[in-house]
């Protein structure tokens, strides 16, 4: 990465701050980092990786740090890999889906509109509730937009303007690519994940069984990485699930029965080899 995408992916993550849970930033080393990491990036780096280094990863303020080590990274690859810790291994911490927000605004950035896509649909599965969904579908939206996927994309621009609230300038950002969608468009169930190659049903009550396919259970997260990546390119929805023995099992789908189901499981099995099986979830 050369020196001015570095200084343009420094600047897009340090003027991410109206996207964080200011009421999680309670920590003055973190903020104190992110503030001289306006001047002084390098300084506010090393502050961080000394914090993380004396801090243990099941202290409660080590995905704080490691997500502000995320937002002031050097480079792309760095920013990535930590923001992505923080929605693997930190999944239910106050900072996952800002974590997420800041991935698809770097995978848009690299020009990567299908792992945008893919970070924005898991913020609007994993964190429904979440206030940072509107942000999320703008730049899903305009992934999907650039995947010439307007139905897809249209949705999501109407789900960023019904949820732009009061900021002004965020709402002028959407209303412009909205503009670009007519009633003409045909808009998806947005309760439905949108990727390529992989069409999945949801069940029309939230009490209702689902099925998905499990690919793999392991501990270490740079393998969950690396598959989700894998799944993500072979156009798949995937997703971590984190059970009470530390595991990161990687699943795929939400299907609405099981025949569907042992369909997308064939189709891993052919494409990816191993053991994938159909699992029940509630």
């Amino acid at each position: 990465m050369t020196g001015g995408r570095r200084l343009v992916l420094a600047a897009a993550l340090l003027t991410a701050g109206p996207l964080l849970h200011l009421s999680a930033q309670t920590d003055t080393v973190r903020v104190a980092a992110l503030r001289v990491a306006q001047t002084r990036p390098d300084s506010a780096r090393a502050m961080v990786r000394r914090l993380l280094a004396k801090l243990s990863p099941q202290d409660s303020i080590y995905p704080g740090v490691l997500f502000t080590a995320g937002r002031i990274a050097a480079d792309a690859t760095t920013a990535a890999t930590n923001l992505q810790r923080v929605v693997v291994e930190y999944g239910r911490s106050a900072w996952a889906d800002s974590a997420l927000v800041l991935l698809t605004q770097l995978y848009f950035a690299q020009g990567d509109p299908a792992a945008t896509v893919q970070a924005a649909e898991r913020l609007r599965l994993d964190y429904p509730d979440s206030s940072l969904r509107p942000r999320a579908d703008f730049w899903g939206a305009r992934a999907y937009f650039d995947l010439k996927d307007d139905a897809h994309g249209c949705s999501l621009i109407r789900e960023a303007l019904d949820g732009a609230g009061a900021d002004v300038e965020f709402k002028n950002q959407v209303t412009f690519y909205a503009s670009r969608c007519t009633s003409a468009t045909p808009a998806p169930p947005v309760t439905t994940p949108a990727t390529a190659g992989d069409s999945q049903a949801k069940p029309a009550s939230p009490a209702a069984t689902t099925y998905a396919v499990q690919v793999m259970a392991v501990k270490s997260a740079a393998q969950v990485d690396e598959m989700l990546t894998r799944l993500k390119l072979m156009g798949f929805d995937a997703r971590v699930v984190r059970d009470t023995s530390g595991l990161f099992k990687v699943r795929v789908g939400r299907y609405a029965s099981h025949d569907e189901a042992a369909q997308a499981q064939r189709r891993l099995k052919t494409r990816l080899g191993g053991q994938p099986f159909v699992v029940e979830e509630p």
